[in-house]
């Protein structure tokens, strides 16, 4: 197991071991449930929050108080955790013991984090071969002089700007994409939304914890949108435009801006896949979208069961109706439909879940549903859903992706949205 001091120093236990939570229990970590850290991920201080490990001989878990210096001095210990690449999923959380004045933490998603052979290790799998996000494949020296030639070009559009702030200010990998002149090129729209996610990155009301962005401040033209969207199918082979991104809220709040700009890209550009990354509140607007020649949808849903989407979306003015309407339009349409799935171990695992999945699987017809971990603090998270989730014991992800496949064989998992072939409207395979 691995804990830092008050100073952010991480140091390795001489004895404990790591353990982690898998929702119902605190236990030890499997082998084939651990991999190295990935390249990319980042280690985060969990504050008011104490460390627990497990003797190997007993197995006896127990809180690790204090860490003591070369000299002897002891001080307080400070659990940590691993935030990982994108392209994996979590597995299981990190274990610790909450103080009772602990500060939220920020919205990321929060992994195990131990130390063996010389390297720190976390609890996931890779859900997506392709390397779209990789690390290695991102330089900033490279990003900035790209930003400096799009500006350049572009300065009267106001979206290449808020790219701009995305790429360089919060790190967006598809900001950075768009820029490096490859694969997803983010289309922002959105300054409102009708729900008021728990874990939403753009916005926390009240001050509950703090969002790991700003929503974007504009509402753009049509053809602000459409020249970014055209700039990128113009010079970039399986390209990806998409609708509804982290720094913005729920697009299909103004379908009319959609529809228009769609419209105009389709004028001039029959290649590309155009997709919409949306909470799916407005069926009527989802079928416009797909007149106008939208390729794909992407659905952010934590659940099928009504009682936790509504504890944890808090939508307004649409449920779970509205969204099994919205996908009926897309299969209607013969488009592409995914589901954006927020990925919490302990709740998402469950049989319940399973079930209630699977009638929407079933109806309208999921393609793929790509596993996203969670962006939020569990103990904040717990205390939303209480009562919502369901307490049947966790059968873990690899169990949950499992009991889907056996129900769906034709069932894709991932991570990214993938270009479609404009034939068959089928995913193209990574190259």
């Amino acid at each position: 197991m691995v804990y830092a001091d008050r100073r952010g120093r991480i140091f390795d236990h001489p004895r404990e071991e790591l353990v982690a939570f898998d929702g119902a229990d605190v236990r030890a970590v499997r082998k084939d449930e651990l991999i190295p850290l990935p390249d990319g991920s980042d280690v985060y201080l969990l504050p008011g929050r104490t460390p627990l490990g497990r003797a190997p001989r007993t197995g006896r878990v127990r809180p690790i108080r204090a860490v003591r210096s070369a000299g002897g001095r002891a001080t307080p210990a400070t659990a940590v955790a691993a935030f990982i690449a994108p392209a994996y999923l979590r597995l299981l959380h990190p274990a610790y013991q909450a103080h009772s004045k602990a500060p939220a933490l920020p919205t990321f998603a929060y992994a195990p984090l131990g130390f063996a052979d010389d390297r720190f290790w976390t609890t996931a799998l890779r859900i997506d071969p392709e390397r779209r996000q990789d690390p290695a494949l991102f330089d900033r020296a490279e990003i900035e002089a790209a930003v400096h030639t799009e500006l350049a070009a572009h300065r009267q559009n106001r979206i290449f700007h808020q790219l701009r702030r995305c790429a360089l200010e919060y790190g967006c990998r598809a900001a950075q994409n768009f820029f490096l002149r490859r694969f997803e090129a983010p289309l922002p729209t959105a300054r409102q939304c009708n729900a008021a996610c728990l874990g939403c990155i753009s916005k926390q009301p009240g001050g509950a914890c703090v969002a790991s962005h700003e929503r974007i401040e504009f509402t753009p033209s049509a053809p602000e949108v459409a020249e970014v969207a055209l700039t990128h199918f113009g010079r970039v082979p399986r390209a990806v435009a998409s609708f509804g991104q982290g720094c913005e809220g729920e697009p299909l709040l103004n379908g009319a801006l959609l529809e228009e700009s769609i419209n105009l890209i389709r004028k001039r550009s029959e290649t590309g896949t155009i997709n919409l990354n949306t909470n799916a509140s407005r069926p009527r607007t989802v079928a416009r979208l797909m007149a106008a020649g939208l390729d794909s949808l992407r659905v952010s849903i934590i659940s099928a069961r009504n009682e936790l989407f509504e504890a944890y979306h808090n939508p307004q003015g649409y449920g779970l109706d509205e969204v099994r309407n919205a996908c009926r339009e897309v299969k209607r349409a013969g488009g592409y439909l995914m589901l954006n799935m927020l990925v919490f171990p302990g709740v998402t695992d469950t049989e319940a879940e399973v079930e209630a999945l699977a009638q929407l699987l079933a109806d309208p017809g999921v393609d793929m549903i790509q596993m996203r971990n969670l962006n939020v603090d569990p103990v904040l998270f717990e205390h939303r859903v209480r009562g919502a989730a369901h307490t049947s014991p966790p059968i873990g992800l690899t169990g949950f992706m499992e009991s889907l496949r056996e129900k769906e064989p034709t069932l894709r998992f991932g991570y990214f949205n993938p270009p479609l072939d404009h034939r068959s409207l089928s995913p193209l395979e990574p190259e």
